[in-house]
């Protein structure tokens, strides 16, 4: 007997004045991590304005070590442009994972300079 195939990486991109979010349903793995640093990586470079990346996790099914390395990369890549990124909707086996690795204090450090797209100051 063959086990079911696990769920792809579906992206869902909602581009606003400042901000892109970008909703991560499914699996967060080898197989699927450069899709979502592509897709990061070209709404910057087409959309200079935005200054704060939300990473919404709610319909995570699964992320391994490359899937954190991914996060790693887009916070990278969303740094080098200025930007905040913004973890939210961390399911629980993404929290641990976050907290195993010490990547999490990293990805949701803000600096006094942060700010979202409103013009107030991250927290």
């Amino acid at each position: 007997m063959t086990a079911p195939p696990r769920p792809a990486l579906r992206l869902t991109v909602t581009q606003g004045a400042r901000e892109l979010t970008v909703g991560i349903a499914g699996d967060l793995d080898l197989d699927t991590a450069d899709h979502l640093i592509d897709t990061v990586v070209e709404h910057l470079a087409r959309h200079p304005e935005v200054h704060g990346v939300r990473l919404d996790f709610a319909e995570l099914s699964w992320i391994d070590s490359v899937g954190i390395s991914a996060l790693l990369m887009v916070h990278r890549r969303v740094r080098a442009v200025g930007g905040a990124l913004y973890l939210e909707n961390r399911p629980a086996p993404l929290e641990r994972l976050l907290r195993q690795t010490c990547t999490l204090d990293h990805l949701t450090a803000r600096t006094g300079r942060d700010e979202d797209a409103t013009g107030a100051h991250a927290t």
